[in-house]
């Protein structure tokens, strides 16, 4: 079932929030639980955000996961689908840890904040979580698992068999089926009893960081992407890509390098790179000049110059003004899961590419046309220089923005 746009007005409640958490009407919003980072892993069954704080909380849905159970009948599975259909998804708390600390860097004389830029979901194998987090200038990999408490409720003290042992033999002694152990000739049918007196607390989650991949970028971090390899990710500043492997924190390839020998004829800087999610050797990164270049990695080892140009013709062959460059610059480019479709927003518009076609866009949303008679104020308040995301669901049929609020517009 679809809901059409009256019902889904009516049962939606739209709130905007900057951060997560209850508050009380009084209390003031901190600089530091400000969300500066937000990403849903593939399943839409967990929720990573980051913040200013340099925190990274992880959220899951409520009353269960949203991927099929394989074990259900079809029966059950289709009540679940209708039930799914109808309801909206509910996240719950589920932990946080702190990602990154405040630093200065020395040699430049540098404050780097503890703020997340971007956080990733990476291949979640044996049931753990993986994510990339990363601020201006660190990344790290973290792996979070849910760990079960147990606490021994009673104990009596055995002269034969220490502590440690009774432990490690707990899971063996729990199973009925197995029959009486022996271990140095006594008999040990007493830790049955024992096993009845461990308690389960409940469950607990733990994180820790995994990999840390330092000082590879000269500039600010604008992006990183995962590869559909599952072993290589790339991280992204203004004049660089480096291709990074999850398992090897002090080495990286440039694959990209768009750094002039003379600075003062440096003409476009890159604002964001994304792994095709299919191919694992396409990539797509866009410029502030409004094009978005799809490389092959396999053609050369620095690909920015083998690269396919998406670019608007009808903008390029348009009339100018002083502002047309800078609005042009495009904040964000996202794949769809197909592989076929690209999302690029840059500051007035949300467009949707097919790759295949890179003369013009397939659809052309306006998010920001009614302030193109404000272009000069928003200049000079630097207004116009505001960065906008965008967002395609996994389906690839709706797509999400930001933007201001009308009534400040």
């Amino acid at each position: 079932m679809i809901l059409n746009r009256e019902e889904a007005s009516a049962s939606l409640e739209w709130k905007c929030s900057q951060a997560f958490g209850e508050r009380n009407p009084d209390e003031e919003l901190q600089d530091v639980d400000i969300v500066s980072a937000i990403e849903f892993d593939k399943t839409g069954d967990y929720l990573a955000v980051g913040d200013r704080g340099g925190r990274v909380i992880l959220f899951e849905t409520v009353g269960g996961k949203n991927t099929p159970n394989q074990h259900i009948s079809r029966s059950e599975l289709e009540k679940q689908m209708d039930f799914t259909s109808t309801s909206h998804p509910e996240y719950r708390y589920k932990t946080e840890f702190q990602s990154h600390e405040p630093e200065f860097d020395y040699l430049k004389s540098l404050e780097i904040e503890e703020k997340i830029n971007r956080v990733r979901w990476c291949a979640a194998p044996n049931g753990s979580m993986f994510i990339l987090s990363t601020n201006d200038k660190t990344i790290k990999l973290w792996k979070v698992r849910d760990q079960k408490v147990k606490k021994i409720k009673e104990m009596d003290h055995f002269p034969f068999v220490s502590s440690e042992n009774t432990l490690l033999a707990e899971k063996n002694f729990m199973n009925e089926h197995n029959p009486p152990s022996f271990a140095h000739g006594y008999h040990l049918e007493w830790t049955e009893n024992m096993a009845s007196k461990i308690a389960n607390v409940g469950n607990s989650v733990h994180a820790r960081c995994q990999k840390v991949y330092p000082h590879a970028h000269d500039f600010n971090i604008n992006s990183i992407s995962n590869n559909s390899d599952c072993e290589t990710f790339v991280s992204a500043d203004d004049l660089r890509i480096n291709l990074w492997n999850l398992e090897i924190s002090d080495q990286c390839f440039n694959i990209v390098d768009m750094k002039p020998s003379n600075m003062d004829d440096l003409t476009e800087v890159i604002t964001s790179a994304e792994f095709h999610p299919i191919y694992c050797n396409l990539l797509a990164y866009s410029s502030s000049r409004g094009f978005v270049r799809l490389v092959d990695m396999r053609q050369s080892a620095l690909c920015d110059h083998s690269a396919r140009i998406l670019r608007d013709a009808a903008e390029s062959h348009g009339s100018k003004s002083f502002f047309t460059e800078i609005i042009a610059s495009i904040s964000d480019i996202k794949f769809a899961n197909d592989g076929q479709h690209l999302l690029s927003r840059d500051y007035m518009n949300l467009k949707l590419w097919d790759i295949r076609m890179d003369s013009t866009p397939v659809a052309t949303f306006k998010i920001h046309e009614h302030l193109r008679p404000k272009l000069c104020d928003l200049y000079n308040n630097d207004s116009i220089f505001d960065k906008f995301e965008g967002s395609v669901s996994g389906d690839g049929l709706h797509f999400a923005t930001g933007s201001y609020r009308r009534d400040n517009g």
